[in-house]
């Protein structure tokens, strides 16, 4: 047992590391933050992915500490810290929810996304709603500001991992 739990740890850290470097390669970058990147994401969903949904929940909340403590600062609100970092990257862990079959490793991927994607858009309701253009509700300013760049950032996860899952299935899949 302790093996495994070190190996589990080590893995994460390794992959919370490549999760960050992967972050640097910015395909897009919004005024307000958010951005796409080369598969950023994939790390963590790949670490959730094979050690299951709730260690992944916590590898994604310490990538989204360390997004903040390394990344752009676009608000030190208390409710933006919150749901723009760990609430926004721990639901990647659900990419590890439907492990069985790549049907349902995407499925979890698409669950995962979606989980970031609405912590985005609380925090873009309630920290940001200013930002928002006159005249437009804050709701539809928060859900299509953070689409912009989630959507793109869905479509190639998706298809990275989609690409990757039969090689790497044996390596990703515990039993």
């Amino acid at each position: 047992m302790g093996k495994t739990r070190t190996r589990m740890l080590v893995e994460a850290g390794a992959m919370i590391a490549l999760a960050q470097v992967l972050s640097y390669l910015v395909i897009f970058e919004g005024p307000f933050g958010g951005s796409v990147t080369a598969g950023s994401m994939i790390p963590i969903m790949i670490f959730a992915i094979r050690w299951g949904w709730k260690n992944g929940l916590l590898a994604g909340a310490v990538y989204g500490v360390l997004q903040f403590l390394l990344g752009p600062k676009w608000s030190f609100h208390p409710i933006s810290l919150l749901f723009d970092y760990p609430l926004a990257f721990g639901p990647l862990g659900l990419a590890g929810l439907f492990k069985e079959d790549l049907k349902g490793v995407l499925a979890g991927v698409t669950l995962g996304l979606l989980g970031r994607f609405i912590a985005h858009v609380i925090s873009g309701v309630l920290v940001f709603a200013s930002y928002a253009p006159e005249g437009m509700h804050p709701l539809v300013y928060s859900l299509s500001y953070n689409a912009s760049y989630l959507g793109p950032e869905l479509l190639i996860s998706l298809v990275i991992i989609g690409l990757l899952y039969r090689y790497l299935k044996p390596y990703i899949i515990l039993r």
